[in-house]
């Protein structure tokens, strides 16, 4: 065998074994009876559960398999040795694996990876230095290794997700960057993806828009608990991004994204739907949502908007291809990184973007829930991504009096108000105003589903609806004034572009 080949072996079966139980089997007799129990360590605490008579034989398999595959994987890693790259710990090396950074089907540089971790350790032979991904500059055949491994984090569940600790530990992993290479990288979002090295995988029989994928992380995150044993973790789920409890499902042929709300009112669904409802009224192109409901809670559902042919570039990625001037607005930054990449549309993009924030009150408009799209093969720029994610609005978190107050609402990517930001558009006169006019209605229909009863009341759905009226009559006044200029500067601007946090806040 050679050494890919043992480099590939090595790491499936640090998979495989990490799905067995560990441990042993130990007995007690209690008054004549003897009782079975299953016993480990987990995080230097010992563990202990009983087990039935009927589950004995398939629990005694499973710890004999896992301690013969660990027998075989000893082995295994004692014939790697001469590849070792550092004078680091033997078991630091042994977790190393190498792969193939792969565009569909291009490969472009040689990786090694961290097992644990999930941190990209080297970056080996470049391939092909025009598929690396958006922000990643290569200069003489040398990839730069901290912008790559800030985009692979940035693939990885936020570690600040609602239940993400629960699904950690069901897992038995330590951290959700150890699932990126379990999944082999695989998104719904992009092309991207690792081959073991020396593997025979194929874009073709992997990729999550051709091929069914795994729901068992999926079920995880959305707290359904460990359904079978071993899991499989082939699921986009795994590189899904956002702070609010989400997965992908494939419901009548198609890649839909379902994604929950925030504690106390579960206003986010609803809200994509109304952002839906305002976008095509005003022929902005969007992503459409709907509602569901499962256990008494509402899930937004959107059809995924990439396809095999196209990817998604975030904004963020977009700044990173040029050094931003001390003197230069992110606003400006953002205009200048775009317009040398060539993506078309952006200036009217972000006109029709700004006004539906400040019309919705949008607080999370951050730089990674905007922005390209582009030919995943010819990586042409095909324009910006239709408008996604827009459900931290409306006053979503807030009590009835908080929504008067403006101050604490907060505006992103470009400034920390929403006046300051709709300084920025360069027109308004792209806007029917009368094709505005039943939003009232619109918001008090959608916002009254009599399943949302218990998380929404009358006094709180009529003024949602009354303060985004009064927002449409303040921007149609500034877009009738004769002397409005569009303004690019620096004050008022953003300092961190990062998802809002939806965990548990503490009440004054």
């Amino acid at each position: 065998m050679n050494t890919p080949d043992v480099i590939n072996k090595i790491n499936k079966l640090s998979v495989e074994i990490e799905k067995l139980p560990k441990g042993y089997i130990s007995t007690k007799t209690i008054s004549g009876k003897t009782y079975f129990y299953h016993q480990w360590s987990e995080n230097g605490c010992k563990k202990s559960k009983y087990v039935r008579d009927d589950e004995i034989k398939e629990l005694s398999e499973k710890l004999e398999k896992r301690r013969r595959l660990q027998e075989e994987l000893r082995i295994l890693k004692k014939s790697v040795g001469p590849i070792r790259i550092n004078s680091g710990s033997a078991e630091g090396e042994l977790n190393k694996m190498k792969y193939i950074l792969m565009h569909k089907r291009i490969p472009v540089a040689e990786l090694e990876i961290d097992h644990d971790s999930g941190v990209i350790q080297k970056i080996d032979t470049v391939f092909n230095e025009h598929h690396f991904p958006v922000g990643v500059s290569v200069r003489h055949g040398i990839a730069d290794r901290s912008a790559l491994n800030e985009w692979w984090m940035d693939r990885s569940i936020p570690a600040s997700r609602s239940g993400v600790r629960e699904a950690l530990e069901v897992l038995n992993i330590t951290n959700t960057k150890a699932l990126l290479a379990r999944c082999c990288g695989l998104s719904l979002s992009d092309q991207y993806w690792i081959s073991p090295a020396g593997s025979d995988l194929t874009w073709d029989s992997i990729n999550f828009f051709g091929n069914a994928f795994s729901d068992d992380i999926g079920d995880i995150l959305f707290g359904a608990g460990r359904k079978k044993d071993p899991l499989d973790f082939s699921s986009p789920d795994s590189t899904s991004d956002g702070n609010l409890k989400k997965r992908w499902k494939i419901i009548d042929g198609k890649r839909c994204l379902i994604k929950g709300g925030s504690n106390p009112y579960r206003q986010q669904p609803f809200n994509e739907v109304i952002a839906t409802k305002i976008m095509n009224r005003l022929g902005i192109p969007c992503v459409p949502y709907s509602v569901i409901w499962n256990k008494g809670a509402p899930y937004s559902v959107c059809e995924d908007f990439v396809n095999e042919k196209t990817e998604l570039v975030p904004a963020w990625r977009i700044i990173k291809t040029e050094e931003q001037d001390n003197n230069t607005s992110l606003f400006r930054h953002f205009l200048n990184c775009s317009d040398r990449l060539g993506i078309p549309g952006v200036r009217q993009f972000l006109d029709e973007m700004i006004v539906l924030d400040y019309i919705i009150a949008n607080e999370d408009r951050h730089l990674n829930n905007f922005g390209a799209l582009r030919d995943a093969e010819t990586l042409e720029w095909i324009g910006m991504a239709p408008i996604y994610d827009s459900g931290s609005s409306l006053g979503y978190d807030k009590t009835v009096p908080l929504m008067l107050d403006k101050d604490e609402t907060a505006c992103k990517p470009f400034k920390n108000h929403h006046e300051e930001q709709l300084k920025l558009v360069s027109s308004f006169d792209w806007i029917d105003f009368g094709a505005l006019s039943d939003v009232k209605g619109l918001i008090i229909d959608t916002l009254s589903d009599e399943n949302a009863r218990s998380y929404l009341e009358d006094n709180r759905i009529h003024m949602i609806a009354n303060l985004t009226c009064r927002r449409i009559r303040n921007l149609e006044t500034l877009a009738m004034s004769s002397d409005r200029r569009q303004t690019i500067d620096r004050n008022d601007e953003v300092e961190k572009n990062i998802a809002a946090d939806y965990g548990p806040k503490l009440s004054m």
